[in-house]
């Protein structure tokens, strides 16, 4: 596939400009004069123009170039760097035509083993990331970060994407998990949805009431989708659809370093970004690519195999009254995170891995006695 054909180089406004020697934009390859050599590349940068998606989105195509601006001059991180930045996709003369584009260009990418970052557009973008998985005969879980839940009918496609997500057939989602909602913003009736089919969904006041125990759910995840608004507007005025409460830029960054050290998780977008409605520092950007730093500086950091029979973990079986009978759990000698195993049986629908993520509060819940939430939920999906 002749990748160059899908890209805008990124622009010289940004790439000319003075950078500081150990800025991270002298740590990557970029598509200026000539195309970036993708072999043995890690991560791929990739912007996003398309708007078509939501009403008063006039600046939304320069998204992508105030977020490089505020990334390329932050300082690199520690790891060796095998990064690229492919430049602004081209959008598609319909709206479903940028969605397949999307989708084509992220599948070639995963199956090179490259982790593609989206930055720009708007969130119902995300489909295409989603649908870039269609193809590797696979079950995948998707984690959104976002104020709503956007399962609206007949809107506008910003607010229809996750609804069109869960119902795409071919369906290889294995689970969805929603990450920020704020309920005065959500339909009860959606929440209910979300129950039925025994998706997560943690809304804001519970994130921050157990911040941890998040992690699990961001790791459990093959894809994750951020949408700037579920960041507080006095942190980030610039979202397309900025609300009031919601994350500070501190608990994003955090968020997306979970998302980044996840060892399953192999895209990345963030969406929503309008500069229109940024101050006149551009912090709402200054946020996003914070937030794309701690996501690598993850990525760099990422400890385990997931090579459950290997000494890098120790199991622990415990024993309940009930049934279960047993509980069996692993915890990583390198990153001390959590996992455990649920069992199969004859009715399980999906050749999927057992062993799922979890946090060392389930293991203390088991040993008092208690099944965990999380096991009881796991094993409702696999029947």
């Amino acid at each position: 596939m002749n990748l160059k054909s899908f890209f805008e180089p990124v622009p010289e406004v940004i790439t000319q400009q003075k950078y500081a020697h150990n800025s991270f934009f002298n740590f990557i390859h970029f598509h200026g004069e000539t195309f970036p050599d993708i072999k043995g590349v890690q991560i791929a940068i990739i912007g996003l123009a398309e708007k078509r998606g939501m009403k008063n989105t006039d600046t939304i195509e320069r998204s992508a170039i105030e977020i490089r601006e505020k990334l390329y001059h932050l300082k690199k991180g520690e790891a060796l760097y095998k990064i690229v930045d492919l430049g602004d996709l081209h959008p598609g003369d319909t709206l479903d035509e940028s969605i397949n584009i999307l989708k084509t260009v992220g599948e070639f990418l995963l199956k090179k083993q490259i982790l593609p970052i989206y930055i720009g557009g708007t969130h119902d973008l995300d489909y295409g990331q989603y649908l870039s998985y269609q193809g590797l005969n696979k079950l995948v879980s998707m984690v959104t970060v976002d104020a709503k839940i956007d399962m609206e009918e007949d809107a506008l496609p910003f607010q229809t994407h996750t609804q069109n997500i869960i119902l795409h057939q071919p369906n290889f989602l294995f689970n969805y998990s929603h990450l920020a909602y704020q309920s005065f913003l959500v339909d009860k009736d959606l929440i209910n949805v979300m129950e039925k089919l025994y998706f997560d969904h943690i809304r804001l006041g519970n994130v921050r009431a157990n911040f941890k125990e998040i992690e699990p759910l961001v790791r459990n995840a093959d894809l994750m989708s951020f949408d700037v608004c579920a960041i507080q507007s006095s942190d980030a005025p610039g979202a397309a659809d900025a609300q009031p409460f919601g994350l500070t830029g501190e608990e994003a960054c955090q968020i997306c370093r979970f998302a980044g050290m996840n060892e399953k998780l192999s895209s990345f977008g963030i969406y929503g970004y309008q500069p229109y409605y940024d101050d006149n520092r551009n912090k709402t950007a200054a946020i996003i690519a914070t937030m794309i730093w701690y996501f690598i500086e993850g990525f760099y950091d990422r400890k385990d195999s997931l090579s459950f029979k290997s000494n890098d973990y120790i199991k622990y079986t415990v024993s309940l009254d009930a049934q279960p009978s047993v509980i069996v759990f692993y915890k990583s000698i390198r990153s001390d995170k959590w996992w455990m195993e649920i069992p199969q049986n004859d009715q399980e629908k999906f050749e999927r891995t057992t062993i799922i993520p979890c946090s060392y509060k389930d293991y203390q819940m088991a040993q008092s006695g208690e099944i965990p939430e999380r096991w009881i939920n796991a094993q409702l999906k696999l029947f």
